[in-house]
Formats: C-alpha cells, sequence, structure tokens
C-alpha cells in the first residue's frame, strides 16, 4: 500500500512510494508464526492481511486484491497445496510463497510445482522478505 504522508504547507497527501494497492495475504494456523510474519512484512511496506485457515481466506474473497500468498502447507482442514489446486481450478493465478516446518522431496516436488518460492521453516526475516519481493516483481525463485 502506499506511503502517505502529510505536507504541511498542502492539504493533500503526498504519495512516498509506489507499490501496487493490494495486499498479502498470509495462510499460517500457527498465531505466533503468523503474527511474526505479520511483523516481518509490514515493518518491510507491505499491506498484510492474516488468516488461519484456507478457509478463512476464500471466505473473505481478497483474490481481486491479493498479490502474492505466503502459504503454509500444513494447514487444518483444506492444505496449502489443496487450497493452491483451487484456486487454479477457479482461473486465479497468484504468485505463492510456500511455508512449511515439515520439507521432504516429494512434497517439494509437489509444492514448487506452480508456486513462485518454497521455505523451510525457521527461515531468515530476509529469505521471506526477498520471495516475497522476488514474485511480486515477476521473477524466479532461484531455488
Amino acid at each position: 500500500m502506499p506511503s502517505v504522508c502529510r505536507d504541511r504547507a498542502a492539504s493533500a497527501p503526498t504519495i512516498v512510494s509506489q507499490t501496487p494497492v493490494g495486499v498479502v495475504a498470509v495462510v499460517e494456523d500457527d498465531d505466533g508464526m503468523r503474527l511474526a510474519l505479520q511483523r516481518v512484512l509490514e515493518t518491510s511496506g507491505f499491506a498484510v492481511e492474516l488468516f488461519s485457515t484456507a478457509e478463512a481466506l476464500l471466505a473473505a474473497d481478497l483474490t481481486s486484491r491479493t498479490l502474492c500468498l505466503v502459504l503454509d502447507i500444513h494447514l487444518p482442514g483444506m492444505s496449502g497445496l489443496a487450497l493452491r489446486q483451487l484456486l487454479e481450478a477457479k482461473g486465479v493465478r497468484l504468485p505463492i510463497v510456500f511455508i512449511t516446518a515439515r520439507d521432504g522431496a516429494h512434497l517439494r516436488r509437489q509444492a514448487t510445482e506452480g508456486a513462485s518460492a518454497y521455505l523451510v521453516k525457521p527461515f531468515p526475516s530476509e529469505a521471506l522478505i526477498a520471495a516475497v519481493s522476488r514474485v511480486l516483481q515477476g521473477g524466479p525463485d532461484p531455488a
């Protein structure tokens, strides 16, 4: 979301950054991790919407404003992988940064098909910012 500052000499706000209007949607079931992701992303200038389940994201119907999904693979109810499949079946193509605490070759293959980035918890906050920034700029994940 653009940063806005008030110019004391003028009544109109001045746009400071040219960040596209939209949000990074974070779907993570762990409360502490979800809030940590929010802090990291907001500190880096991203507008963030938080969800604890895939179903909550779908109910919010944010896809028209969502620039990127930061999506946990293992969620209660619908998994992150199932959410990606559902969105694709509906014709919704969003950049996805998958995050997981349970890495494995088979899971990595499943997740990286069609995903923009894949991070294994715990990961440094810089890795998340780099992945989100890269996908918003249309760049590939260097794996």
